[in-house]
């Protein structure tokens, strides 16, 4: 049997399990959650009001269309009545504003966790599932797990770390199980067939109506995407503050590109992508861009006319 050379860099079994462990449990500063948890929980009435509002309809239709997912059937969540879904949606509204204000986080957040759930299970449970939802409700599960904490709060927690952890991994998921899934269900053809052309035609704008006219560029689409889909566990491997942001520019450029060509947008996906960045930092950022713009203001100021 052979022996690994002196000086060999190749990582041992326990190295790469240490690795795991610490993605899990490395610290992050607590700021980080008080900023993301302010943006995920304004989003709920946003979502509520204008991306889902199609929901509020279901409180129309006739209970005997409604098929529970499992989750509701194992859970024997209530029929999605009239009185049930205005009740649901207002409530969620109410509790999502007042967590966002950062009291009583613990109590609050489950809350609009428990709402939100129930909001889904209504929007789903009439033949379609959309995947675009999984990163925000897990992002909204893992908030509650931590205490109150403020923009300005240095201190570093593991259990912060393991929330934005979670949510990190769901939003890889969420890109590699939609590859998986074409392959599942379409097989290769997936990637040398039109569905992009179809949606084009469908769907399209003037931004990429002019790709019909492009012999095989559809095609290769499809097949850069299912090789960056499949590729999206390597977004694990993101470390520094300046690759997070890096990743959460190229993630969000991708979703803004398919809305600006096909009028699709994955909004709560892409509130989860923002749990990546740096948010510890924003103050900063603020402060150092007001000191930039006062010393401007204040030329201004001076060399204004008089009265």
């Amino acid at each position: 049997m052979s022996t690994p050379a002196v000086g060999s860099t190749a990582p041992s079994p326990g190295s790469v399990l240490r690795g795991l462990r610490g993605f899990w449990t490395r610290p992050v500063p607590l700021a980080r959650i008080a900023v993301f948890r302010t943006i995920a929980y304004l989003f709920v009435p946003v979502d509520v009001f204008l991306t889902t509002a199609w929901v509020r309809a279901h409180a129309e239709v006739p209970t005997v269309w409604y098929q529970p997912l499992e989750i509701a059937r194992v859970l024997h969540l209530p029929t999605p009545t009239s009185t049930v879904v205005h009740v649901v949606q207002w409530a969620l509204v109410l509790t999502a504003l007042a967590a966002a204000t950062g009291r009583a986080p613990r109590l609050l957040g489950t809350a609009v966790f428990v709402l939100y759930l129930e909001w889904m299970v209504i929007a789903m449970s009439y033949g379609k599932v959309d995947h675009d939802r999984i990163a925000y409700l897990v992002a909204l599960a893992v908030l509650p797990t931590i205490g109150r904490v403020h923009w300005r709060d240095r201190r570093r927690s593991e259990a912060a770390g393991w929330a934005m952890a979670a949510v990190m991994v769901t939003v890889m998921l969420t890109y590699f199980l939609a590859a998986w899934a074409k392959m599942r269900f379409g097989g290769w053809d997936w990637a040398t067939g039109s569905t992009i052309t179809r949606a084009v035609i469908r769907r399209g704008t003037g931004l990429s109506e002019w790709t019909l006219d492009v012999p095989g560029l559809l095609v290769a689409v499809q097949w850069a995407m299912l090789v960056l889909e499949f590729a999206a566990p390597l977004m694990l491997l993101v470390r520094s503050d300046r690759a997070r942001v890096a990743l959460v520019v190229f993630l969000l450029g991708f979703h803004l590109m398919v809305f600006g060509g096909l009028r699709i947008i994955f909004l709560p996906h892409c509130v989860a992508i923002l749990s990546i960045l740096p948010w510890e930092r924003a103050p900063e950022v603020l402060a150092a861009a007001r000191r930039r713009l006062q010393p401007g203001r204040a030329a201004a100021l001076a060399t204004a006319p008089p009265g």
